[in-house]
């Protein structure tokens, strides 16, 4: 690959990548402009909460989710102006949105980011019911196995694994029957790199959710799915770099690299009435990345 390092990232929400790194797999960083208008299926009247939607493919969703008519909940965990200008954005498009703040993977974040949500669907709705919620929030770390620690380790599970287990056991309080749960997840689930081995274990853990709870939520009708990006542009300035973006092209049998609202839309389908016979699964939006 042309001496080319390509270590693998998670979507964020206001989390940092360490510097002078590039992912395959979703890339944190800001949203180049949306191009397109979702037509995955009415979403009016419905509410949706997105993790980490203060940036990359995150923000695409909320937009996305936005523009088919849901009130989007913004959640954040440090870039407080990003995530106004995404409320702005829905806003200007005909939508409505708001934003929350909360940390993940510390003590009490479920507790801080619901009271958020809950109090800003209350004023908005009059009510606190959930419809679709996207875990998207993640945060990485790159080196060989052999550099894995475990303050490391205990980080990418507090943020990428427990969070999302005990956001959705609180959201099943406020998730109507027929709701939505989708998880964004990683290619690295299915393709071996060796330096994202806790990574993909954190990532591997939270496709677990959709197995087990789509199997328990199904007498609610609530659906319950894995959505795996790969190569994503984000607007970082790397992808402007002609070898890159040529190798990364090139993981994809279209060729290409995807935009993130390719991701989003793949989210706006699962959250539709048209999808409501799919739970329990993976939705591989690779773009066929690495084929056989």
């Amino acid at each position: 690959m042309n001496g080319i390092a390509l270590p693998c990232a998670a979507e964020e929400a206001g989390y940092q990548s360490p510097p002078n790194r590039l992912s395959f797999w979703g890339l944190p960083g800001h949203l180049s402009s949306p191009t397109g208008e979702t037509t995955m299926g009415n979403l009016t009247g419905k509410t949706a909460l997105v993790t980490g939607a203060s940036r990359g493919i995150g923000r695409a969703i909320a937009e996305t989710l936005g523009r088919a008519g849901a009130l989007v909940a913004v959640h954040y965990s440090t870039g407080a102006g990003a995530a106004a200008e995404i409320v702005e954005s829905i806003e200007k498009d005909g939508g409505r949105a708001f934003a929350v703040q909360a940390e993940l993977g510390v003590h009490g974040d479920v507790d801080i980011l619901f009271e958020g949500l809950e109090s800003g669907l209350k004023e908005r709705t009059g009510t606190t019911d959930l419809n679709i919620l996207v875990n998207n929030a993640g945060v990485m770390a790159m080196g060989a196995p052999e550099e894995v620690t475990p303050d490391m380790f205990d980080r990418m599970i507090a943020v990428n694994a427990k969070a999302p287990l005990f956001i959705v056991q609180r959201a099943l309080s406020v998730i109507p029957d027929g709701g939505r749960i989708i998880n964004i997840t990683s290619g690295l689930t299915r393709v071996a790199s060796p330096d994202q081995v806790t990574y993909g274990m954190t990532k591997g853990a939270l496709e677990q959710i959709a197995l087990h709870f789509s199997r328990h939520l199904g007498k609610r009708r609530i659906t319950v799915n894995s959505v795996a990006p790969g190569s994503t542009d984000n607007g970082s300035a790397l992808f402007q770099i002609p070898e890159v973006r040529e190798t990364l092209s090139q993981l994809s049998t279209f060729g290409e690299v995807a935009e993130p609202t390719a991701i989003a839309d793949v989210v706006a389908f699962l959250a539709s009435d048209e999808a409501r016979w799919i739970t329990g699964a993976f939705i591989d939006a690779s773009g066929g990345t690495l084929l056989g």
